[in-house]
């Protein structure tokens, strides 16, 4: 009992609320396939990022600062929090204002950085990955191996290693890949173990663009 209580401490990954901004080691850029987001969750919620018309794909879920192992959230800050404007301008690549206004108040305060200055750094290391069209070409839904995914993403940047990226899977759906990007250059860098935790599932669901 007593070592799978230690085993299980180990694998999951440490969340640590109410850390000092600035003191973290790298970045998780990750990036959320909309499709799947909605069909599991957001179409219940009738979020405005399901709207067909917004024709969304790999959207930007958040930047986090990260810890070699765990991260630190809802960071004591002396920041002004981000107007309403500010949030609404992110929609485009975060599917709606209310997702990036969550992000900068549980990751955005643990960067040190002024609510604009996270935004447009997130929407550099957003911009910086490039996602792969292929499945945007999708007609219907498939089943594929979680590893398709992370080597299409792979195959499209270069700079990419395995050991720098890591794919998610939820409820039998790709869920996000999450990429790991160096603090200082937005670089991508080798994720820490508690981050590099890939989906193994070889059926998995993946929904195409509306």
């Amino acid at each position: 009992m007593r070592a799978a209580l230690i085993w299980l401490l180990t694998a999951l990954p440490l969340a640590a609320e109410g850390e000092r901004a600035g003191e973290f080691d790298y970045f998780v850029l990750a990036l959320s396939w909309s499709p799947n987001w909605c069909a599991l969750e957001g179409d219940a919620r009738r979020s405005p990022q399901c709207d067909a018309a917004e024709d969304h794909g790999w959207i930007l879920h958040g930047l986090w600062p990260q810890f070699e192992r765990g991260y630190p959230s809802y960071c004591k800050s002396a920041e002004r929090p981000p107007s309403r404007g500010m949030t609404a301008q992110m929609a485009d690549i975060m599917g709606t204002g209310g997702l990036a206004w969550h992000q900068w108040k549980k990751h955005g305060t643990c960067t040190a950085y002024s609510a604009e200055m996270y935004y447009s750094l997130s929407r550099e290391a957003y911009g910086r990955i490039t996602r792969p069209e292929v499945f945007r070409k999708l007609q219907k839904t498939v089943r594929l191996p979680a590893a398709v995914v992370e080597e299409a993403f792979l195959h499209d940047n270069p700079g990419l290693a395995p050991q720098m990226i890591t794919i998610t899977c939820k409820q039998g759906h790709i869920q996000e890949a999450r990429i790991c990007l160096a603090k200082d250059t937005l670089k991508p860098r080798a994720c820490g173990a508690d981050v590099l935790k890939d989906c193994t599932a070889k059926d998995a669901l993946f929904t195409p663009i509306r």
